[in-house]
């Protein structure tokens, strides 16, 4: 059964809507960057055999240098947070979650299908439930909790049999914000996406980080092989390379200024984001979504709020042209 939940970077539906664009889709619905870490060659044959432990040993032990898990703290590889997003709400007996909200859409669906009670609020302050997950920094709107909240709310929740799931699919672009170094509570699973900071959404690599016991049943219903050789080999020598770390936050938090001041000057209002999307409000967002689809740019918008765009960043000096044309037009009185 096809999930009804809307995603970032369907343009196929974009271009049933819209038509095809004579230049080609300028995605900027997806938080993804859009300068990807460098591929690079690969060896042969990790496109030739089954993944070996040696390539495995070497992603873990990059992971965790670059995300900070201390020893004691479980962690396992899978092909993309989705993943682990689906499989965790089946490693638990139905009960209450508490999902802090508006985020990710899938979250709610996937534990919502496994048959657990699902509300979603506004603050971690209002969230009581067996099961409390946050996104950190948030999606869309890139709101943050420190690391000591979370770590208070972690210890409650252990104290009480529960879990803690924190999403930091955008943390890389806030590594200070990770609770990561300090994911040693029963209970506190930590999810890492690979993709979206690297820029790599297709090779599907992400890691979950916490609990051993849940990790390891984690791991279990992953089975053999869940991540391909390429992901293992490239998804090491990518967390290791602190150089191209550095120079793409500096490169994202460049761009991300130049975006809102190319978005306030045609009349949106910046709510917040990351660096690697921003989320603006206008009443006339509706019609600029529409206006954008008509020239090949997608953006994102959002039922619960129409009145709210995502816009990811573009990355040539052409997208950036691109988009600067398009943002020429006058909104409706």
């Amino acid at each position: 059964m096809k999930s009804s939940l809307r995603h970032g970077g369907d343009l196929g539906a974009a271009t049933e809507k819209f038509g095809t664009p004579p230049d080609g889709w300028l995605d900027l619905s997806t938080g993804i960057n859009p300068t990807p870490y460098p591929v690079g060659m690969l060896p042969a044959a990790v496109w030739q055999r089954l993944p070996i432990r040696d390539d495995v040993t070497k992603l873990d032990a990059a992971a965790r240098t670059y995300y900070g898990t201390p020893d004691n703290t479980a962690l396992v590889a899978a092909p993309g947070t989705q993943a682990i997003i689906q499989l965790l709400p089946s490693l638990r007996a139905t009960g209450t979650v508490a999902i802090i909200g508006p985020t990710y859409g899938e979250h709610g669906h996937r534990w919502r299908t496994a048959g657990h009670d699902v509300t979603e609020v506004a603050t971690l302050d209002a969230a009581d439930a067996d099961v409390i997950v946050i996104v950190n920094p948030n999606n869309p709107d890139g709101r943050t909790v420190s690391p000591d909240r979370l770590m208070t709310v972690a210890k409650q929740q252990a104290a009480r049999g529960g879990w803690l799931v924190v999403d930091e699919a955008f943390g890389d672009v806030a590594p200070q914000l990770s609770i990561v170094p300090a994911s040693k509570e029963p209970g506190l699973i930590v999810m890492r996406s690979f993709g979206k900071f690297f820029g790599l959404a297709g090779l599907r690599l992400g890691f979950a980080i916490g609990d051993p016991a849940v990790i390891a049943a984690l791991a279990d219903a992953l089975g053999p092989w869940a991540v391909p050789g390429p992901a293992l080999v490239l998804g090491a020598r990518a967390l290791l390379d602190q150089v191209w770390q550095t120079e793409t936050r500096n490169r994202l938090a460049t761009d991300a200024a130049k975006l809102d001041a190319m978005l306030a000057a045609a009349g949106l209002t910046l709510v917040g984001g990351t660096l690697l999307f921003r989320l603006f409000e206008s009443e006339s967002a509706p019609a600029l979504y529409d206006h954008l689809g008509r020239a090949g740019i997608l953006v994102r918008m959002f039922d619960g709020n129409p009145n709210w765009l995502r816009v990811g960043l573009p990355g040539s000096e052409t997208d950036w042209s691109r988009l600067a044309r398009a943002l020429s037009w006058n909104p409706p009185a």
